[in-house]
């Protein structure tokens, strides 16, 4: 019997797509290479930075989860907008519709509301505008997103820079998750922040100068997050830029603080962040960190698959 094709929802409950005609583009593209497109977010209908209205990026979210033929539900892009609709979300209703919720950035706030309310595994992967749109998408980032959803494993390997001080050496399992740093602590405290013991903790960002990234998780390890957990691993950190009285405080300098202050292993060299290249990971699945001083190895694992 010849399978049904994948059927991918694209929703904006964050910003608009920057360009209708790269967008439309996109979706053909993905047409041809066999999925079927369901696209709830209209161009005309964005309202100021948003995809829309509130209660118009709330019905996408509503109509992609009700849609039985599809799979993948993935956000347009980030940039701001989930915060507003938490409190309106049916996370019963999301998680039990078995759709693969898919996004990065400002979907963190909707990966850690959804973890803390049902339990529901999500994915840390692409967004439509950033990674199908653009003409040569990135093969590593598509295979990927592709390799992760069929399972029943996925596996991510991470590198630490030239230049850059070792890693801890460590070999650890826990539960993965975690996402955008400011978004992740933006819930702090609130019925949407979720409770996660034995956790391997991921995180990127873009435009936070080091010190503030510093600020964030001095905040996470004074919330008592950090108590709970076995490793923090960082990905990409960019789009920051240094000042004049820095006096030699730089990334590295705030990393070799967090390392000596810090109750956990914290790692660099993730494949994730607001960059071109970079991995897709379920949010919530169980995953062991290998690590050595160079490199290390993220296996995860018992996580829904198409």
């Amino acid at each position: 019997m010849k399978s049904q094709p994948t059927g991918i929802a694209l929703i904006a409950p964050g910003g608009f797509a920057p360009d209708a005609a790269a967008l439309d583009a996109g979706i053909a593209r993905l047409a041809q290479q066999g999925f079927v497109v369901h696209n709830y977010y209209r161009h005309d209908a964005r309202h100021q930075r948003f995809g829309g209205t509130d209660a118009a990026r709330l019905a996408q979210l509503d109509a992609a989860a009700d849609d039985p033929d599809v799979q993948v539900v993935m956000a347009l892009r980030g940039s701001y907008g989930m915060t507003r609709l938490l409190p309106q979300i049916d996370y019963r209703k999301m998680a039990d519709s078995g759709k693969l919720f898919v996004g990065y950035s400002d979907f963190t706030a909707f990966q850690m509301a959804l973890m803390q309310a049902t339990g529901r595994i999500s994915f840390a992967g692409p967004m439509f505008c950033a990674d199908f749109v653009p003409l040569e998408p990135d093969d590593y980032t598509i295979g990927q997103f592709f390799d992760c959803l069929r399972g029943p494993q996925h596996t991510v390997l991470g590198t630490v820079a030239d230049g850059a001080a070792d890693n801890p050496v460590l070999d650890v399992t826990g539960r993965l998750w975690g996402g955008n740093l400011a978004m992740l602590v933006s819930l702090l405290g609130t019925p949407y922040f979720p409770v996660i013991d034995d956790g391997i903790l991921f995180l990127e960002d873009v435009g936070e100068h080091p010190y503030r990234v510093e600020r964030m998780l001095l905040q996470l390890l004074y919330a008592g997050v950090l108590d709970r957990q076995r490793a923090v691993v960082l990905g990409e950190f960019t789009g920051y830029r240094l000042g004049a009285f820095e006096n030699g405080y730089d990334f590295d300098a705030m990393l070799a603080y967090l390392r000596a202050t810090l109750p956990l292993p914290l790692l660099t060299g993730l494949p994730i962040g607001h960059v071109r290249r970079h991995a897709t990971l379920p949010f919530g699945a169980p995953a062991r960190l290998d690590s050595t001083a160079r490199a290390f190895t993220l296996t995860v694992s018992d996580y829904p698959t198409l």
